[in-house]
């Protein structure tokens, strides 16, 4: 049982990813999300890619995978067709694979 008064770690990322998400609608309003991945996002673009918004790939495909009750390699093709392969203009999100950037 966790003192009273202490956030755990779930609730420490939950707030996180809330303030990031408000950071993006607040500051860059015209961004993209991809819908049902805002616990995938790890940051947001700057320089020419300013305002778009970084998904981790590695996370995408869990939350995918999940989602769809399939396994890994069916979770990556259909992100890669559904998800990776749109181009939706000027604020298309960017998806990082790997975990060297965490």
């Amino acid at each position: 049982m966790r003192e009273r008064g202490k956030k755990d770690l779930r609730d420490m990322e939950n707030e996180k990813q809330e303030t990031l998400l408000d950071y993006i609608r607040n500051c860059y309003p015209d961004s993209l999300l991809a819908n049902g991945y805002d616990d995938c996002i790890i940051g947001i673009g700057c320089g020419n890619d300013t305002g778009r918004v970084v998904y981790s790939v590695p996370q995408m495909v869990e939350v995918c995978a999940k989602e769809l009750a399939v396994d890994y390699e069916e979770a990556i093709e259909w992100l890669e067709y559904n998800t990776f392969s749109a181009y939706v203009g000027e604020f298309t999100p960017i998806y990082v694979d790997g975990d060297h950037y965490e």
